[in-house]
Order: structure tokens, then sequence, then C-alpha cells
């Protein structure tokens, strides 16, 4: 049964990560943190699509977010995840 709850957590991230938004977001959170402002600059997508798409990184417990004075910073830091998302 344990093996399968691993399974069970590798497709929850597999089901967040199976959108280009999500997954441009994930590969670019690898290399550095950044805010939503910088994503937008990025992905040339709105504030409130990124948000959106970042509810569902968090949801997932792929993407973690730290507040630095006004700024949101969102981050990845679970190696297994790292990994899976450079395989992709």
């Amino acid at each position: 049964m344990d093996e399968y709850k691993k399974y069970e957590k590798k497709a929850e991230v597999l089901k967040a990560l199976a959108h280009p938004i999500r997954l441009c977001i994930a590969k670019g959170l690898i290399e550095n943190k950044c805010n939503v402002n910088n994503m937008q600059e990025c992905l040339g997508a709105g504030q409130s699509n990124i948000s959106q798409h970042l509810s569902k990184l968090k949801a997932a417990r792929i993407v973690k977010s730290k507040k630095i004075g006004a700024e949101v910073y969102y981050y990845i830091d679970d190696d297994e995840i790292i990994n899976l998302i450079k395989t992709i």
C-alpha cells in the first residue's frame, strides 16, 4: 500500500503540471525564486491568470512562497519534484 501512495503523490504532481503555463512557471522557479511581476514579463500573461496557476501549484505542494517586504516570492525546494520537472 505504501508503494501506491508514492504513485498517487506523483500522479497529483503530474496533474498539476499538465498545463503549459504551470510547467513553464515550475521550470522557471527551479532556476531562481521570482514574483508574479517577473512571471508576467516572462510569460506575457496577466496577473490573475498567473495567480490562478500558482494556486494550483501550491495546492499540489509543488511551489512554496515567501513574503519579503511587500513582495511574495515563489520557489521550489523539493529535489524529487525538481528532478521530475527536469525530466519532463
